[in-house]
Protein backbone atom coordinates (compact mmCIF):
# COMPACT_ATOMS: atom_id res chain seq x y z
CA UNK A 1 0.00 0.00 0.00
CA UNK A 2 1.72 3.53 -0.91
CA UNK A 3 0.89 6.64 0.55
CA UNK A 4 -1.75 8.83 -0.44
CA UNK A 5 -0.74 11.97 1.34
CA UNK A 6 3.12 12.72 2.42
CA UNK A 7 3.45 16.11 4.53
CA UNK A 8 6.90 16.75 5.40
CA UNK A 9 8.04 19.73 8.31
CA UNK A 10 5.09 21.70 7.44
CA UNK A 11 5.41 25.41 8.69
CA UNK A 12 3.21 28.26 7.81
CA UNK A 13 3.63 31.81 9.64
CA UNK A 14 1.57 34.84 9.53
CA UNK A 15 3.99 37.94 10.08
CA UNK A 16 5.21 36.64 13.48
CA UNK A 17 2.63 34.02 14.54
CA UNK A 18 3.27 30.88 13.72
CA UNK A 19 0.44 28.63 13.29
CA UNK A 20 1.51 25.12 11.74
CA UNK A 21 5.09 24.53 13.39
CA UNK A 22 7.20 21.61 11.82
CA UNK A 23 4.21 19.76 10.94
CA UNK A 24 4.81 15.86 9.96
CA UNK A 25 2.68 12.57 8.77
CA UNK A 26 2.04 10.35 6.38
CA UNK A 27 -1.55 9.24 5.16
CA UNK A 28 -1.61 6.02 3.54
CA UNK A 29 -4.37 4.92 0.94
CA UNK A 30 -7.34 3.72 2.45
CA UNK A 31 -6.63 5.57 5.72
CA UNK A 32 -9.86 7.30 7.24
CA UNK A 33 -7.81 10.18 9.32
CA UNK A 34 -9.30 12.39 12.44
CA UNK A 35 -7.54 15.78 12.44
CA UNK A 36 -8.47 17.05 15.75
CA UNK A 37 -7.14 19.68 18.29
CA UNK A 38 -8.78 22.94 19.71
CA UNK A 39 -9.76 25.95 17.89
CA UNK A 40 -6.63 27.56 16.30
CA UNK A 41 -4.70 24.12 16.49
CA UNK A 42 -3.60 25.16 12.53
CA UNK A 43 -6.33 22.05 11.43
CA UNK A 44 -7.83 24.19 8.83
CA UNK A 45 -4.73 26.12 7.84
CA UNK A 46 -3.09 22.61 7.33
CA UNK A 47 -6.29 21.74 4.88
CA UNK A 48 -6.01 24.98 3.15
CA UNK A 49 -2.18 24.27 2.55
CA UNK A 50 -3.10 20.94 1.47
CA UNK A 51 -5.42 22.41 -1.38
CA UNK A 52 -2.78 24.85 -2.62
CA UNK A 53 -5.24 27.59 -1.18
CA UNK A 54 -2.06 28.77 1.04
CA UNK A 55 1.48 28.65 0.22
CA UNK A 56 3.55 26.99 2.95
CA UNK A 57 6.41 28.80 5.16
CA UNK A 58 8.14 25.79 4.63
CA UNK A 59 8.02 22.22 4.46
CA UNK A 60 6.44 20.24 1.23
CA UNK A 61 3.08 18.08 0.81
CA UNK A 62 3.03 14.88 -1.74
CA UNK A 63 -0.58 14.03 -3.13
CA UNK A 64 -1.07 10.92 -4.54
CA UNK A 65 2.48 10.34 -5.54
CA UNK A 66 2.61 13.83 -7.17
CA UNK A 67 4.68 17.26 -5.44
CA UNK A 68 1.66 19.83 -5.00
CA UNK A 69 3.60 22.88 -5.89
CA UNK A 70 4.76 21.16 -9.11
CA UNK A 71 1.31 19.21 -9.63
CA UNK A 72 -1.74 21.40 -8.30
CA UNK A 73 -3.79 21.55 -11.31
CA UNK A 74 -3.68 17.45 -11.51
CA UNK A 75 -4.09 16.63 -7.64
CA UNK A 76 -6.74 18.71 -7.98
CA UNK A 77 -8.24 17.24 -10.12
CA UNK A 78 -8.01 13.75 -8.40
CA UNK A 79 -9.14 15.23 -4.86
CA UNK A 80 -12.28 16.85 -2.93
CA UNK A 81 -13.20 19.13 -0.28
CA UNK A 82 -16.12 20.19 1.57
CA UNK A 83 -16.29 22.80 4.79
CA UNK A 84 -19.58 24.15 5.90
CA UNK A 85 -18.77 27.76 5.80
CA UNK A 86 -17.62 27.49 2.38
CA UNK A 87 -20.43 29.65 0.32
CA UNK A 88 -21.56 28.96 -3.49
CA UNK A 89 -22.52 31.31 -5.11
CA UNK A 90 -26.15 33.12 -4.10
CA UNK A 91 -27.79 33.82 -7.49
CA UNK A 92 -27.48 29.79 -9.25
CA UNK A 93 -29.85 27.05 -7.89
CA UNK A 94 -28.25 24.55 -6.32
CA UNK A 95 -28.22 22.46 -9.49
CA UNK A 96 -26.95 25.12 -11.45
CA UNK A 97 -24.16 25.30 -9.24
CA UNK A 98 -23.48 21.38 -8.98
CA UNK A 99 -23.24 21.19 -12.54
CA UNK A 100 -20.70 24.11 -12.96
CA UNK A 101 -18.13 22.27 -10.72
CA UNK A 102 -19.25 18.97 -12.98
CA UNK A 103 -18.40 20.60 -15.84
CA UNK A 104 -15.14 21.52 -14.20
CA UNK A 105 -14.23 18.06 -13.26
CA UNK A 106 -14.98 16.48 -16.55
CA UNK A 107 -17.83 14.16 -15.01
CA UNK A 108 -19.28 11.87 -17.12
CA UNK A 109 -22.62 12.07 -17.30
CA UNK A 110 -23.48 15.17 -15.16
CA UNK A 111 -27.17 15.48 -14.58
CA UNK A 112 -27.41 11.74 -13.77
CA UNK A 113 -24.33 12.20 -11.17
CA UNK A 114 -25.39 15.15 -9.59
CA UNK A 115 -29.22 14.13 -9.28
CA UNK A 116 -28.12 10.68 -7.58
CA UNK A 117 -25.96 12.58 -4.95
CA UNK A 118 -28.53 14.75 -4.24
CA UNK A 119 -31.23 11.99 -3.40
CA UNK A 120 -28.43 10.68 -1.47
CA UNK A 121 -28.15 13.63 0.52
CA UNK A 122 -31.83 14.90 0.64
CA UNK A 123 -31.92 18.06 -1.27
CA UNK A 124 -33.33 16.85 -4.21
CA UNK A 125 -36.16 18.61 -3.20
CA UNK A 126 -33.80 21.86 -3.52
CA UNK A 127 -33.05 21.30 -7.17
CA UNK A 128 -34.41 24.82 -8.97
CA UNK A 129 -33.57 26.83 -4.98
CA UNK A 130 -31.47 29.64 -5.21
CA UNK A 131 -27.98 28.81 -2.78
CA UNK A 132 -28.80 32.02 -1.12
CA UNK A 133 -31.94 30.96 0.26
CA UNK A 134 -30.43 27.81 1.67
CA UNK A 135 -29.87 27.21 5.81
CA UNK A 136 -26.34 26.52 6.91
CA UNK A 137 -27.64 22.21 7.02
CA UNK A 138 -28.59 22.40 3.28
CA UNK A 139 -26.29 24.58 2.07
CA UNK A 140 -23.79 21.95 3.98
CA UNK A 141 -25.19 19.23 2.34
CA UNK A 142 -24.99 20.73 -1.39
CA UNK A 143 -20.85 21.11 -0.36
CA UNK A 144 -21.30 16.95 0.11
CA UNK A 145 -23.08 16.85 -3.26
CA UNK A 146 -20.20 18.54 -4.42
CA UNK A 147 -16.93 16.75 -2.80
CA UNK A 148 -18.30 13.71 -4.23
CA UNK A 149 -18.85 14.61 -8.00
CA UNK A 150 -15.74 13.32 -9.17
CA UNK A 151 -15.40 10.02 -6.77
CA UNK A 152 -12.22 11.84 -5.35
CA UNK A 153 -9.27 9.40 -4.70
CA UNK A 154 -8.75 11.82 -1.48
CA UNK A 155 -11.30 13.36 0.53
CA UNK A 156 -10.37 16.67 2.94
CA UNK A 157 -13.53 17.51 4.97
CA UNK A 158 -13.38 20.33 7.56
CA UNK A 159 -16.51 20.08 9.75
CA UNK A 160 -18.68 18.48 7.56
CA UNK A 161 -21.37 17.82 10.10
CA UNK A 162 -21.25 20.93 11.88
CA UNK A 163 -24.64 22.45 10.99
CA UNK A 164 -26.62 18.89 10.76
CA UNK A 165 -29.57 18.02 12.68
CA UNK A 166 -28.54 14.38 14.13
CA UNK A 167 -30.91 12.42 11.57
CA UNK A 168 -29.16 14.06 9.02
CA UNK A 169 -25.37 14.19 10.43
CA UNK A 170 -26.22 10.44 11.20
CA UNK A 171 -26.80 9.91 7.55
CA UNK A 172 -23.67 11.57 6.39
CA UNK A 173 -21.32 9.69 8.85
CA UNK A 174 -22.90 6.27 7.73
CA UNK A 175 -22.17 7.75 3.74
CA UNK A 176 -19.16 8.41 5.02
CA UNK A 177 -17.97 5.18 6.77
CA UNK A 178 -19.25 3.55 2.97
CA UNK A 179 -16.71 5.74 1.41
CA UNK A 180 -13.87 4.26 3.58
CA UNK A 181 -15.18 1.29 3.39
CA UNK A 182 -15.15 1.39 -0.65
CA UNK A 183 -11.16 2.84 0.07
CA UNK A 184 -11.17 6.92 -0.22
CA UNK A 185 -8.96 7.97 1.70
CA UNK A 186 -9.92 10.40 3.72
CA UNK A 187 -8.97 13.31 6.46
CA UNK A 188 -11.55 14.83 8.53
CA UNK A 189 -11.47 17.39 11.25
CA UNK A 190 -14.51 16.89 13.60
CA UNK A 191 -15.16 18.71 17.39
CA UNK A 192 -17.65 15.34 17.31
CA UNK A 193 -15.27 12.56 19.35
CA UNK A 194 -18.30 10.05 18.68
CA UNK A 195 -17.93 10.29 14.99
CA UNK A 196 -14.46 10.27 15.17
CA UNK A 197 -14.09 6.98 17.20
CA UNK A 198 -17.36 5.45 14.64
CA UNK A 199 -15.19 6.53 11.59
CA UNK A 200 -11.13 7.17 12.35
CA UNK A 201 -8.70 4.65 11.97
CA UNK A 202 -6.26 6.49 13.31
CA UNK A 203 -6.27 10.25 14.95
CA UNK A 204 -3.66 12.76 14.64
CA UNK A 205 -3.91 15.33 17.14
CA UNK A 206 -2.62 19.15 16.49
CA UNK A 207 -2.44 21.87 19.39
CA UNK A 208 -0.67 25.12 18.83
CA UNK A 209 0.66 24.56 15.54
CA UNK A 210 2.22 21.14 16.50
CA UNK A 211 1.70 17.38 16.15
CA UNK A 212 1.30 16.37 19.91
CA UNK A 213 -0.16 12.80 19.68
CA UNK A 214 -0.62 10.37 16.74
CA UNK A 215 -2.47 6.62 16.22
CA UNK A 216 -5.35 4.55 16.94
CA UNK A 217 -8.28 6.92 19.03
CA UNK A 218 -7.56 5.51 22.17
CA UNK A 219 -4.05 5.56 22.00
CA UNK A 220 -4.17 9.67 21.06
CA UNK A 221 -7.19 9.70 24.27
CA UNK A 222 -4.48 8.22 26.57
CA UNK A 223 -1.49 10.43 25.38
CA UNK A 224 -3.42 13.32 25.60
CA UNK A 225 -5.44 12.80 29.04
CA UNK A 226 -2.00 11.91 30.21
CA UNK A 227 -0.16 15.23 29.35
CA UNK A 228 -2.72 17.02 30.89
CA UNK A 229 -1.12 16.54 34.28
CA UNK A 230 1.71 18.94 32.49
CA UNK A 231 -1.31 21.28 30.50
CA UNK A 232 -4.67 21.17 32.37
CA UNK A 233 -6.40 23.46 29.17
CA UNK A 234 -5.24 20.78 27.13
CA UNK A 235 -7.06 18.16 28.96
CA UNK A 236 -9.48 20.13 29.56
CA UNK A 237 -10.20 20.82 25.54
CA UNK A 238 -9.77 17.30 24.90
CA UNK A 239 -12.28 15.77 27.39
CA UNK A 240 -14.74 18.52 26.11
CA UNK A 241 -14.18 16.81 22.79
CA UNK A 242 -14.78 13.65 23.68
CA UNK A 243 -18.27 14.50 26.07
CA UNK A 244 -17.06 13.54 29.21
CA UNK A 245 -16.01 15.56 32.33
CA UNK A 246 -12.23 16.65 34.11
CA UNK A 247 -14.01 16.09 37.56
Amino acid sequence: MSAALEVEHLTKSFGGLKVVDDVCFTVEEGDFIGLLGPNGAGKSTTIYMMLGLISPSSGKIRMLDRDLGSHRQEILARINFSAPYVAFPARLTTYENLMVFARLYGVHRPAKKIMALMELFDVHHLRDTLVGRLSSGENARVGLCKALLNDPELLLLDEPTAYLDPHVSAMVTATLAALRDHGTTIIYTSHNMREVETLCNRIIFLSRGRVIADGQPLQVTQTVLRDNRSDPALGEVFMRLAGGSTN
